[in-house]
């Protein structure tokens, strides 16, 4: 076990502290990190590994746009992004120890990102039932090129952002997670196995079913909008 990383009250601490400097990292940014912001990853995280907490920051720095991107696809809300961010990096600390350098440390980081966003899905699932009749001429034009030819709609969902987003957040965490992977980030069924920890055949399972659920909650809203 490295320094700095063990699980016991001092790894609570530090993680605390990264915690409080990682939010304002984020908002303010670090000018005091710039001297090692060309280290590679593997040696700001060999850095880490020998107790150089600050070594951490520029990890954050280069990969945050990405993860902030990821969990603004899984929360509404500014304030549950930042918390899911400041969730990933802070376990991205205090695993680091196990990442092994077999692959690039973004596909590592990813990993754990997609996983940290799941979890948050699953730990705020609520009753998002919405009226579909408000919806907008964009979203109806779509809604009814779906009724027409349903797998060229969803391949051009595109057009209607606003009305997927509106759908998927009312699909359970498993068939939100993949739909987004699957038809928004445009991943491969090995990448989402991959990103995820699901066997192929159980992301091919669970994306059948995320298709199907899809399906059945927009014959809802065909239903409610043309009552």
């Amino acid at each position: 076990m490295c320094p700095g990383l063990m699980l016991g009250k001092s790894s609570f601490t530090k993680a605390a502290v990264l915690g409080q400097r990682l939010s304002a990292f984020m908002l303010a940014g670090d000018h005091a990190t710039l001297g090692i912001m060309d280290l590679t990853d593997r040696e700001l995280i060999a850095a880490v590994l020998k107790g150089e907490t600050a070594s951490f920051e520029p990890l954050v720095k280069k990969y945050q746009s990405r993860i902030f991107a990821m969990a603004r696809r899984y929360a509404r809300r500014e304030s549950e992004v930042e918390d899911i961010v400041q969730e990933v990096f802070i376990k991205a600390f205090q695993k680091l120890h196990s990442y092994r350098a077999e692959a690039p440390f973004e596909h590592w980081l990813m990993r754990l990102s997609v996983r940290t966003c799941y979890d948050f899905l699953r730990n705020h699932q609520r009753n998002r039932e919405s009226a579909f009749t408000d919806m907008t001429d964009q979203e109806t034009d779509w809604l009814e090129r779906f009724a027409a030819d349903p797998d060229t709609a969803i391949e051009t969902a595109d057009a209607a952002r606003d009305l997927v987003e509106r759908v998927l957040s009312q699909l359970p965490p498993s068939a939100r997670l993949i739909l987004t992977l699957l038809e928004i980030e445009e991943r491969s069924v090995k990448e989402i196995s991959e990103l995820t920890g699901w066997s192929i055949s159980l992301v091919k399972i669970r994306a059948f079913r995320a298709r199907a659920a899809m399906r059945k909650c927009l014959a809802k809203m065909m239903v409610e909008k043309y009552m």
